[in-house]
């Protein structure tokens, strides 16, 4: 695909436009701006200042029902964390399949609904996942 956008790139200027806005460091955003990614950035950064090194899962047909994110610290080990809009929110399918999985073999899934410091001790409490399926719409 690289050497077809090169060869266009030597005819067609806009083609050259395109090839040099990629960055191929700099994943694009996916994910939309509604209030659960607003939620989302800011418990990355909540995250990142506290030292977690924190990766965004983005789901496709091969990691469908994962959590939003995997976040690993030195001193804390790993979490998934799992983003949801406290007015309004639900689990999907795959994830009320993978979420018991991954809790029965050893990876627990935590629920965070603020980048608050009250949310943030959810993390080092036992999994919260099943606690919001009450509440979900």
């Amino acid at each position: 695909m690289l050497s077809t956008l090169l060869d266009a790139c030597k005819t067609e200027p806009y083609a050259l436009r395109i090839l040099a806005s990629l960055d191929p460091l700099k994943p694009k955003k996916t994910h939309s701006s509604g209030p659960e990614a607003k939620i989302q950035e800011a418990v990355v950064n909540m995250l990142k200042i506290k030292g977690w090194y924190v990766v965004r899962i983005i789901g496709n047909e091969y990691q469908h029902g994962l959590a939003d994110l995997f976040a690993c610290h030195s001193k804390y080990g790993q979490r998934w964390i799992e983003i949801k809009n406290p007015g309004s929110y639900k689990f999907t399918p795959a994830q009320l399949e993978v979420f018991p999985k991954l809790c029965a073999n050893g990876s627990a899934v935590w629920i965070l609904v603020a980048a608050t410091e009250s949310e943030y001790e959810k993390l080092f409490k036992p999994c919260n996942w099943y606690q919001y399926l009450q509440w979900a719409r």
